[in-house]
């Protein structure tokens, strides 16, 4: 299925390419992944050789996920994984939730400057060491070719869009479809039955003796699951060898008793269309059930593999959003669920924490209106328990105020409940009528502890992170005072959400008419603790100044009253004083970093001094004072490391940098001029807090 706007033809010529590269290099299962236009997230557009559910649980990545694919577009570089031992060491997640023996290439797809996507392949775990030079130039190629289809359909206006789920491949569809009845006709003169399945575990051809063991007929399986007609073999054990098979492309066995008490034998040898099953009597098998080769795993039933996946991948959730995201991504796809959010009440209200899928006006909408109470005939309503609803008439009828958003069919209520209360609700909604299976409401419900869980750690993160802010940007000055002479501008940045807080500071200090004082400082640490000091810090350092002690005594002072306070606590500081009316600055340092000083049509100085030692470290330590001329229209710069810091990058090469980067222009506002300091760190995830301080005389 294409989705909106897609080119049919580039899909096309996409999946030829997919199809080339499975058959060519010998592996038995493809997938290709096209990158959104976010540039954030990777879906999987078609597939050859993947049982459905494991396609669906995986038909959506974020670039960012521990996982090979998203990781070879990120670093774009093909990734080699050479079995089940490499894969949990590299992306132990991901092992967790495909514990099957392969062997796996991820390739980027990558053209013209443009990150397009990727593409998948997997080989039987064990048969391929490493990729020969043919293998590797061949997908190397692919990928090229690949980038180019992407590239043409975008720039011809009809991009390649991945449907609402893969696509599913067949490598074979040139054969000759009388083959198969060639088949049949031999394998019915044996007495052993055979019969063979797809991918997905339907039945594609079936002998008579296979019809006979199995107590049905060829129109009653043909075109069905195996486990879906015959009640007695649905057995998640049955369903995990089966995948086993299929995915690690290893024979696999297991034995099941028919409704008539006799006992089977099933052994699965797969191909690279599906797998061939041969059952045969066995009178001296084990317990109904038992699995054969393999049988040191244990039996992980669907159920257990969504849960795996699920768990993984919470555990990076720091944010209720992203809670959202990652279930959205997990079970969207899964259960062709069209939207999902969290909802919370306070004060008889509700409030949308998080969502995806729904729109604007939706969540505006619902966002903000009372609770909205079930109908008092309900008698069977708990708080605690899930609720499903096929339709709009079922939902009305038990919430007779039920508001219906994005002309929603069919909705799934998940409690989040934490320690017997309940903490908010996880809605998953149906654009049409759906009917969910005992199998649905089960698994849905087990995944609901997982949510929850997930949830309330991001609500006590969200409380101690917005704790933590609102005490360290109270401790921040909330506006500069003027001073005539000079104009002002300062920037404040805390690290992105996921990070702890830390102890920036900056400040100025009115000292007369024609002096000031501008002071910059870096707490160590990245907790409360270090918010509180650096208020601290920042007394300390007013009230030295105003008592009117020169910069280096400044410093020595409140070093002191650091070493009592906090002597486990080491803290850096600049502090520079600004006299206007003899236009020059006296800096002293305690292994702050350097300040810059820019002119308009001058080359931006890096102002070299002596810096002394951390505050905190020696009561006895000293600090020099340098004096440094400030001519008009000057811009004196000071910063903190969370501005600079990258990691392979040496702090001298980064100053050096950052100093290209400030160029001071005539007229320009000082404000635009911080803001062109911090571009690129507004993007990327901080992990450091950052201050800024711009003076211009």
């Amino acid at each position: 299925m294409q989705g909106p706007g897609a080119s049919p033809i580039g899909s096309s010529r996409l999946d030829e390419l997919l199809v080339e590269a499975v058959v060519s290099t010998g592996a038995h299962i493809g997938a290709t992944y096209v990158m959104d236009k976010n540039g954030e997230v990777l879906r999987m557009d078609a597939q050859v050789g993947l049982p459905g559910l494991i396609a669906k649980a995986w038909a959506r990545i974020r670039t960012s996920d521990p996982v090979p694919i998203a990781t070879a577009v990120r670093e774009r570089r093909l990734l080699w994984l050479a079995g089940r031992e490499d894969l949990a060491r590299m992306f132990p997640a991901a092992a967790l939730s495909l514990p099957y023996h392969f062997a796996v290439a991820a390739s980027p797809v990558r053209g013209g400057g443009t990150d397009w996507g990727g593409f998948l392949l997997l080989w039987p775990g064990g048969r391929v060491n490493r990729l020969a030079r043919r293998e590797l130039d061949l997908i190397d190629d692919v990928s090229t070719r690949m980038a180019g289809v992407l590239q043409e359909a975008a720039e011809r206006g009809r991009p390649i869009k991945p449907g609402p789920r893969p696509r599913v491949l067949d490598p074979t569809r040139h054969l000759d479809p009388r083959a198969d009845m060639v088949a049949l006709d031999c394998l019915n003169r044996l007495p052993d039955g055979y019969c063979s399945l797809d991918t997905e575990g339907r039945v594609t051809l079936l002998t008579a003796p296979a019809a006979d063991l199995l107590l049905s007929s060829a129109p009653g399986l043909l075109g069905r699951r195996l486990w879906d007609a015959l009640p007695w073999m649905d057995d998640p054990s049955y369903v995990d060898r089966y995948r086993a098979a299929v995915v690690g492309r290893q024979a696999t066995h297991f034995t099941a008793r028919n409704p008539a008490g006799r006992q089977l034998s099933f052994r699965l040898f797969p191909g690279l269309t599906g797998i061939t099953v041969r059952i045969t009597p066995n009178a001296g098998a084990r317990a109904p059930g038992h699995l054969g080769d393999g049988a040191e795993r244990s039996s992980r039933t669907v159920a257990l593999h969504e849960m795996l996946h699920l768990a993984t991948t919470l555990s990076r959730a720091v944010t209720a959003q992203e809670v959202v995201d990652l279930v959205a991504d997990h079970v969207m796809p899964l259960y062709n669920v069209q939207a999902l959010c969290i909802l919370t009440s306070k004060g008889g209200r509700l409030r949308v924490d998080a969502s995806r899928g729904y729109s604007k006006e939706a969540i505006e909408e619902f966002d903000g209106r009372p609770v909205i109470v079930p109908n008092p005939a309900n008698h069977s309503f708990d708080a605690c328990q899930p609720a499903f609803f096929s339709t709009w008439d079922e939902l009305r009828q038990a919430y007779p105020e039920a508001v219906r958003s994005d002309n929603m069919s069919a909705w799934a209520f998940l409690p989040l409940v934490t320690s017997g209360h309940p903490i908010g609700t996880c809605i998953l909604a149906f654009d049409r009528p759906h009917q969910f299976s005992a199998d649905e409401r089960a698994t849905l419900t087990a995944l609901t502890g997982l949510i929850a869980q997930a949830f309330e750690r991001a609500r006590l993160y969200d409380v101690k992170h917005q704790l933590a802010q609102c005490l360290q940007q109270g401790l921040l000055p909330r506006t500069l005072p003027e001073v005539h002479g000079l104009e002002l501008a300062a920037r404040y940045l805390p690290a992105t959400p996921g990070m702890d807080i830390g102890g920036d500071f900056y400040d100025l200090i009115r000292l007369s008419d024609t002096m000031a004082a501008a002071v910059i400082g870096d707490v160590q640490g990245h907790d409360m603790t270090a918010a509180a000091l650096m208020g601290q810090v920042r007394t300390a350092i007013h009230a030295h100044s105003t008592a009117g002690a020169k910069p280096g005594e400044v410093l020595a002072h409140t070093n002191r009253l650091l070493c009592e306070l906090a002597p486990d606590r080491f803290t850096s500081c600049l502090y520079v004083s600004l006299d206007l009316r003899k236009r020059s600055a006296c800096l002293a340092s305690a292994g702050h970093l350097p300040p810059l000083l820019g002119r308009p049509g001058w080359r931006t100085q890096v102002l070299d001094y002596s810096p002394g030692l951390l505050l905190g470290v020696d009561p006895a330590a000293e600090y020099t004072t340098s004096e440094v001329p400030l001519p008009p229209g000057a811009v004196l710069a000071l910063y903190t490391d969370g501005l600079i810091e990258q990691p392979g990058i040496g702090i001298g090469t980064a100053i050096d940098e950052l100093a290209e980067r400030f160029t001071p222009s005539t007229g320009e506002p000082l404000y635009d001029l911080a803001e062109s300091l911090l571009k690129g760190a507004t993007v990327e995830q901080r992990t450091d807090d950052i201050a800024v301080l711009l003076c211009r005389t």
